[in-house]
């Protein structure tokens, strides 16, 4: 049987019913805090392993529950935070930054995930827009601090730490007002009392990092994390006996609800702290040595992963590893990949930072496996999936008409939920005009949705190729180029053209760049797909491809530095 098609019971705003009144507890407040509490309390000895400088250690959830209420009680006493005040963050996924996680929302002040990649202009601004009056800090990102702590008047306080507890020089520390996280600690109520948090306050606030304009304020609630962390523990089978490694930054959009979705199942969790590429390999050994069962990452990390597991004498058992997948579309060599060297399964996932981020998830139906042969399921993987429980999705036409569910017909990505942001900090309703319509929250992306119910993203509205009147997608053309033997990575964009509009631009890493492949070539590999008319006029092989804070291929740069090219 196809899916419903839209228009769905939730396509307007419709009035609210209210019916009988129920004898259930509804005045309970889902909050963060119960996750942690019931954890420490049902699995005490659960690990929490975690890099600490160039060491791997252990703790458990009941010290690390002890640690969160030391914190609370020294924030909520000695700094004098209150509930509704905002406490920012610069750190790695550490444990000093998980253990922030829960203490910061649990006083019901609100956590300021900073992007330790931002500019200076863009972090001070975000933290004057979220009213942040205290900063914790590592000391590995000081430099980053002191960047913009004289454009940040509003931040009384800064708590500085030190993720591998090394004592910290006072001659390193530029800050005005700042005083170390284990002083702030020091004599701190390890049995704090916690209070019990309306539902609809904010837990965090995350900012967008798109590549135009200022970063976008998005507060989540308790609620809307709490119900976000249950559908994630759901879709991707999260169990107590799992092992969660947190690999996508926790300042990106709560670490996608990894670190709450493992409290809430009670599962070990492993954090890096901080790596970088060049440690992608000693964290794949981690992954493999903890017996990791989840993790999570942007296809810029998971493939350096593989890579590192493709050059091991002995291929390791890891049929029960399921990487959740986002940022962008993972190439199908990559999930091909893990799945026949090692046996895991990558789960690609679609949503943004206004959707908590998750909004899809693609693993394979019953009625798909049964559909389905092999090489049609793997054609099934390259689409972003299903929307997940509760969260009700549109395709609009550019005149705001619901298109039909054929996998052909293409709209905007039009989303709503409990867990979907209806707002952004401090706008204003002109400036909100057009972000959202009929209480949908609109993407920007364009996609179409099969009659089985997956989506698949075509393209970003803006970076859609026009040419001579009809689109060309280049997420597509991107994909495809992926599987080129002598291509490492590319970006395809829309240049200004004088007879077409718009023609298409490849840039491209080459595997060898002594020898990259020829235009011919592209063509060639390209042709079973796109016709010859969408064919690139230009390939163009550089050392690296710019890209965002969040690893997203900045489009923005790469059309500005070319803008030119087709012009006589």
């Amino acid at each position: 049987m196809s899916a419903i098609h839209p228009p769905s019971p939730f396509g307007t705003n419709k009035k609210i019913v209210k019916g009988r009144p129920s004898t259930m507890g509804d005045d309970v407040p889902l909050n963060t805090t119960q996750l942690i509490r019931h954890a420490a309390r049902s699995q005490p000895n659960r690990e929490i392993v975690y890099r600490s400088g160039e060491e791997w250690k252990r703790c458990t959830y009941a010290k690390t529950y002890r640690s969160i209420s030391r914190l609370a009680s020294a924030m909520s006493d000695k700094l004098g935070v209150k509930p509704g005040d905002t406490v920012g963050v610069l750190d790695w996924n550490s444990l000093n930054h998980f253990e922030l996680y829960w203490a910061i929302p649990g006083i019901a002040a609100v956590m300021l995930q900073m992007n330790i990649r931002l500019a200076a202009e863009d972090l001070a601004y975000i933290v004057e827009d979220a009213g942040a009056s205290v900063i914790f800090v590592d000391t590995t990102l000081l430099p980053v601090a002191h960047s913009f702590e004289a454009r940040t008047p509003g931040v009384k306080k800064w708590v500085v730490m030190s993720s591998d507890g090394a004592p910290i020089n006072p001659d390193e520390v530029e800050l005005t007002n700042w005083t170390s996280l284990t002083n702030l600690v020091d004599g701190a109520d390890e049995d704090y009392d916690f209070p019990l948090i309306d539902e609809s306050s904010a837990f965090a606030a995350c900012y967008t990092t798109g590549t135009t304009g200022r970063p976008k304020g998005v507060f989540y609630s308790h609620r809307s994390v709490v119900l976000h962390s249950y559908m994630l523990a759901l879709e991707v089978g999260i169990e107590p006996s799992d092992a969660v490694m947190v690999i996508t930054p926790m300042f990106h959009a709560s670490g996608w609800s990894w670190p709450q979705a493992s409290v809430l199942r009670r599962t070990k969790i492993v954090l890096p702290g901080r790596y970088s590429a060049d440690d992608l390999g000693d964290l794949t050994q981690v992954l493999i040595d903890e017996d990791v069962t989840v993790a999570n990452g942007a296809p810029a990390i998971l493939s350096p992963m593989l890579d590192y597991i493709k050059s091991l004498d002995e291929m390791p058992d890891l049929s029960r590893l399921r990487l959740g997948c986002g940022a962008s579309e993972p190439p199908l060599s990559m999930m091909r990949g893990f799945k026949e060297l090692v046996g895991a399964e990558t789960i690609q996932a679609y949503g943004a930072t206004e959707t908590s981020p998750i909004a899809t998830v693609n693993r394979f139906t019953p009625e798909a496996l049964q559909k389905y042969d092999e090489e049609e399921l793997w054609e099934l993987k390259r689409k972003q999936g299903y929307p997940v429980p509760n969260i009700e999705i549109r395709l609009l036409d550019g005149i705001g008409n619901d298109v039909p569910w054929d996998g052909e017909s293409v709209g905007e990505i039009c989303l709503r939920g409990p867990w979907v942001t209806t707002s952004y900090n401090g706008m204003s309703e002109q400036e909100l005009e057009g972000r959202f319509v009929d209480g949908y929250w609109r993407s920007g992306d364009v996609g179409s949705i099969d009659p089985d119910g997956y989506l698949k993203l075509t393209d970003r509205i803006k970076d859609v190729i026009k040419s001579g009147g009809e689109w060309i997608s280049s997420i597509d053309m991107e994909n495809l180029l992926l599987s080129h033997p002598g291509i490492a990575d590319s970006v395809v964009v829309g240049i200004a053209h004088p007879k077409w509009t718009e023609r298409p631009l490849v840039l491209a890493v080459a595997k060898d760049p002594d020898n990259p492949p020829s235009l011919e070539s592209i063509h060639e590999h390209l042709s079973g797909t796109f016709a010859s008319w969408q064919m690139p006029d230009a390939v163009e092989f550089i050392d690296e491809l710019p890209r965002t804070s969040v690893g997203k291929l900045n489009k923005k740069l790469i059309r500005e530095q070319y803008a030119d090219y087709y012009t006589p």
